[in-house]
C-alpha cells in the first residue's frame, strides 16, 4: 500500500495532466443522468457508453501510467477497470437493459450516490484538506466512478445482470482500504456499495419472481385451452 500523501499527490499530477477533462466528465455524467429517465434503446446505448467511456479511461489513463511508475498492483486493477468498460461497451452495442425505473426508493438512492459523487466528493474533500488539485471528480478515478455506477444502475427498470456487478461490488468494498490511508471522502463510495448491492440483488429477484409467475400463467392458459379443444 501507498501512503495517503503519495496518493494525494498522484491525484495532483494526474489533474494538472487531463485538465480540462474534468468539465468533460461532469457533462457527460449530467446527460447520462438525465437520459436515465428515458425509457428507450438509444438512451441505454448512450448511458452505458458514457460508463464504457470512463472506465476505460480510468483504466489506461489513470492505471496504465501508475502501474509504469512502479504501483505493481496498478496492473491488476488495469484489468479489472478494462474488463468492466468492455462488459458496458457491449451493453451500449446490444442493449439488454432499459432505464426509467419507478422505485421510488431506488431512485432516491440512486440520485443520491449521483450526488454524492458530483458534490459530495469535492465537498468533502475541502473539509478534510483534499484541495484540487489534489481532488478525486467523476468518471475520472476510480472511486467516484464505481458510486456513479451504482448511481445509474439504480435507475434501471430491467434486472441488472451480475456479471456488471462483480468489479464494481470489489471497488466499492475495497474503500476500506483507502479510507484507512485518509481518503475518508470514500466512506460515501462503501456506504453506497453497500446499499447498492442489496437494492440491486433484492431487485433482481423480485423480477425473476415475477416472471416465474408469468410463465406460469402462460403455462396454465395454454393448459386450459388444450383442454377446451
Amino acid at each position: 500500500m501507498i501512503t495517503g500523501e503519495q496518493l494525494l499527490d498522484a491525484f495532483a499530477a494526474y489533474n494538472q495532466q487531463i485538465w480540462p477533462m474534468h468539465i468533460i466528465a461532469y457533462v457527460l455524467g449530467a446527460i447520462a443522468v438525465f437520459l436515465a429517465f428515458k425509457k428507450s434503446l438509444w438512451a441505454s446505448r448512450v448511458i452505458f457508453g458514457v460508463l464504457a467511456f470512463f472506465w476505460l479511461w480510468v483504466a489506461l489513463l489513470f492505471w496504465m501510467p501508475s502501474a509504469g511508475q512502479g504501483f505493481t498492483i496498478g496492473y491488476a486493477f488495469l484489468v479489472l477497470f478494462v474488463i468492466q468498460g468492455v462488459l458496458f461497451l457491449i451493453q451500449a452495442v446490444k442493449p439488454g437493459i432499459t432505464f426509467g425505473t419507478h422505485n421510488k426508493v431506488q431512485t432516491i438512492a440512486g440520485l443520491t450516490m449521483i450526488f454524492y459523487v458530483m458534490v459530495g466528493y469535492p465537498l468533502i474533500g475541502i473539509l478534510v484538506g483534499h484541495n484540487y488539485p489534489r481532488a478525486a471528480f467523476i468518471g475520472l478515478f476510480p472511486c467516484p466512478l464505481t458510486l456513479f455506477t451504482f448511481g445509474l444502475l439504480l435507475l434501471t427498470s430491467s434486472a441488472v445482470p451480475l456479471y456488471l456487478l462483480i468489479v464494481p461490488s470489489f471497488w466499492g468494498l475495497s474503500g476500506v482500504l483507502w479510507i484507512s490511508i485518509g481518503m475518508w471522502e470514500d466512506v460515501g463510495m462503501v456506504l453506497g456499495s453497500l446499499v447498492s448491492i442489496v437494492l440491486l440483488l433484492r431487485r433482481n429477484k423480485k423480477l425473476k419472481a415475477g416472471e416465474q409467475i408469468k410463465n406460469q400463467e402462460k403455462s396454465s392458459e395454454a393448459w386450459s385451452l388444450n383442454v377446451g379443444d
